[in-house]
């Protein structure tokens, strides 16, 4: 027997779990972007990545905004996500309706879905194209990535920008008294729910009648 084996770092049973739950998940994934019926807009399609403070919500809740947004937009109505892509990708599924949809988006892997993809950095909240006219959208789905008044400040100023009157915004339930001050949103009863289990609390947060009470 070799006395260098004694060096090796063991990895516990527990973690050796958890990677060998990371990397058949990995697989999985991998085998569906293979697969024939591969779908570019399903949730996951586009991994989360954390240090973006990416966390997609779980299919139901996409399902739930989306078919929230297309209601609040109207017929002919035009939706903008704003850091939000897994409500775009929801969107993007019933494509068959009378809608049109804008991805604003810091990440630039979404570029992928073409012209929709608006580059976007809530640092410079107005720094946007100049085809993106102001009050142009009917209804603006926004969710900030990061839980601070700043964050929830400078992405308001873009909201207010784009928005002809309805905004729909999920962030933290901490943040209930910041988003009434900065966009006059009132609390949702219904409560979102991501992929992943997440430490903080999210809600909804509108300023218009909706179907989330």
């Amino acid at each position: 027997m070799d006395d260098d084996d004694d060096d090796i770092p063991q990895l516990s049973s527990h973690t050796l779990a958890a990677l060998q739950e990371f990397y058949l998940e990995q697989q999985q994934r991998e085998g569906m972007k293979t697969s024939q019926g591969f779908n570019q807009y399903s949730i996951g399609s586009i991994e989360e990545d954390w240090q973006l403070s990416q966390f997609w919500y779980s299919d139901e809740t996409a399902s739930c905004l989306a078919n929230e947004a297309v209601v609040a937009a109207g017929k002919g109505g035009r939706i903008a996500c704003v850091s939000a892509p897994s409500v775009y990708q929801k969107l993007k599924e019933q494509d068959d309706k009378d809608f049109s949809v804008c991805i604003l988006e810091y990440d630039r892997r979404f570029s992928v879905y073409g012209e929709e993809f608006i580059f976007y950095d809530y640092n410079h909240p107005l720094n946007l194209p100049e085809n993106i006219l102001p009050h142009s959208f009917d209804i603006v789905i926004a969710d900030p990535p990061y839980l601070s008044e700043e964050c929830l400040q400078k992405t308001a100023e873009t909201i207010k920008y784009l928005t002809k009157g309805k905004i729909l915004l999920c962030t933290g339930a901490i943040m209930e008294e910041q988003a009434a001050k900065h966009l006059g949103v009132k609390i949702c009863k219904f409560i979102p729910k991501h992929s992943r289990n997440l430490a903080n609390e999210f809600r909804c947060y509108v300023n218009y009648a909706s179907g989330l009470d």
